[in-house]
């Protein structure tokens, strides 16, 4: 596609849907939000500007077009009615909702890990001591992101960032190259366990994606229902937990590597340890504060707010000098992320609020109703993970499917909504294994030569099957008794 197609497509479409008559039942006013939210929705596909610029622009001609988009004729004519604050309210609703201000915190958590080198530690530390064997250390490379997975919010900075450049030295010890015959020799096998791993554990914490975090935002705003850590966590476990214990063996039955065993890589990581040195004073606070946080997430989330824990834990790390007030203002990816996802939950809360919502899923769910309420939500959990196929972005997936699947799961008589929500939403996680550009490790791994795209789209089919045969066999039962 052309940059100048790639530029106009977001201008052209919303005036094109605006021109479209508007649909029975709804008000034009919702439809004219909708071809905006729609626009907004192509640009983030298509990506002619940065995601957080789209969204922006998107809240901006909508705060703009506020009369004749946002508010109903009968909202305009109310006494008292002050539109121009109004507007701007709506605009910047998005930068006070927790959720958002939750993922910038675990953005910080995650700064905390690179700027101490207790990320880097900790997986050098778990392949010296199970990297002895092959197949042990695919666990280690498993556990490496299991552990930084609770406070790591992008799975790019966690697995591409941290676990990449450690995972990358290992194969050149046992003469395995990349875009070679000799990748097979332990490679391709380290690599594909590396992003397996980290798209099970991207669905098994709340707090390990970004759109995880995206998504529970969206759903309160559409829905009013909010799923915390420990929700998400309980719900999710027993699959999570049984994929990451089985996970690394499959990688190795189905990319077998040719190497077996050997003390190259063992060694190797002992020597980068050596060069650490002992545990730091930044450190062993950094471990303190993270070990708080997880245990205030799970137990006093009623009395503190997941969102100013996090807050909490950034200034102690700025009085204790873990973090200094320019790192945090040079981390652009945060910052960046925290305009992005606030502009998007102000777009989809406006869904909610000008009607599109119920009406749509009153439409959708009287042509699916005959489906039954259990068969309806695994049909369309199947329909959203499987047109991950279609999407470059889980960012870009969640935002346009999400109130979707929502509004449709709504307008079916008999549908328990929360539980629907608690099937729905950990896929993200999971569908990040199905292509070369699934998720944000994803190119990392291809572009190392030791995955070419044949083998990835044959195990990506292949793990990506298993996920989903194991969330719906077993995480939907789990999630039906404990709901």
């Amino acid at each position: 596609m052309t940059h100048r197609l790639k530029i106009f497509a977001p201008l052209l479409i919303p005036i094109i849907v605006a021109l479209f008559p508007v649909p029975e039942g709804l008000a034009p006013h919702a439809w004219y939000f909708f071809a905006i939210f729609l626009g907004v929705v192509v640009g983030l596909v298509f990506e002619p500007l940065p995601g957080a610029v789209i969204g922006l622009i998107g809240v901006a001609v909508a705060a703009l077009l506020a009369p004749w988009v946002l508010f109903s004729p009968e909202a305009l004519a109310a006494p008292g009615f002050k539109l121009g604050s109004s507007a701007f309210a709506w605009a910047v609703s998005g930068f006070t909702n927790a959720t958002v201000w939750l993922i910038f915190g675990a953005f910080m958590f995650a700064l905390g890990y690179e700027k101490t080198g207790l990320g880097r530690r900790i997986a050098l530390w778990l392949v010296k001591t199970m990297g002895r064997r092959t197949l042990t250390l695919g666990y280690a490379v498993m556990l490496a992101d299991t552990i930084l997975a609770p406070f790591t919010p992008s799975n790019t900075a966690r697995s591409a960032g941290t676990i990449y450049p450690v995972v990358r030295n290992l194969p050149a010890l046992y003469d395995s190259h990349p875009n070679d015959p000799s990748m097979k020799r332990m490679g391709s096998f380290l690599m594909w366990t590396a992003i397996a791993s980290t798209c099970v554990t991207s669905s098994l914490f709340l707090t390990a994606l970004a759109p995880n975090l995206l998504a529970v935002a969206l759903t309160e705003t559409t829905t009013g229902i909010r799923i915390g850590w420990g929700e998400w966590f309980m719900a999710t476990a027993p699959v999570g937990i049984l994929l990451l214990l089985i996970v690394p063996l499959l990688c190795y039955w189905l990319c077998p590597p040719e190497v077996k065993s050997g003390s190259a890589v063992s060694d190797w990581a002992g020597e980068e340890i050596k060069k650490l040195g002992r545990l730091s004073r930044n450190e062993i606070l950094l471990i303190i504060f993270v070990l708080i946080a997880l245990t205030l997430w799970i137990f006093a989330s009623s009395i503190l707010a997941p969102a100013l824990v996090g807050i909490l834990v950034i200034c102690a790390m700025l009085l204790t000098g873990i973090l200094k007030w320019d790192d945090i203002l040079a981390n652009k990816a945060a910052w960046n992320t925290f305009f992005w996802f606030a502009t998007l939950v102000a777009l989809a809360g406006g869904l909610n609020e000008v009607g599109f919502v119920k009406w749509f899923g009153d439409l959708i769910g009287s042509r699916i109703s005959d489906f039954g309420p259990m068969m309806a939500m695994i049909l369309l959990t199947t329909v959203f993970y499987l047109l991950h196929y279609f999407f470059a972005s889980t960012t870009a997936h969640t935002t346009a499917l999400l109130p979707v699947m929502l509004a449709a799961a709504s307008g079916i008589p008999g549908v328990d909504l929360h539980m629907f929500i608690l099937m729905l939403l950990p896929t993200l996680g999971f569908m990040g294994i199905l292509t070369p550009y699934a998720t944000g490790p994803s190119p990392v791994y291809y572009g190392s030569g030791y995955l070419p795209g044949p083998l990835w789209w044959r195990l990506g089919a292949i793990f990506g099957l298993l996920f989903l045969i194991s969330w719906l066999a077993i995480g939907v039962p789990w999630i039906a008794f404990i709901n």
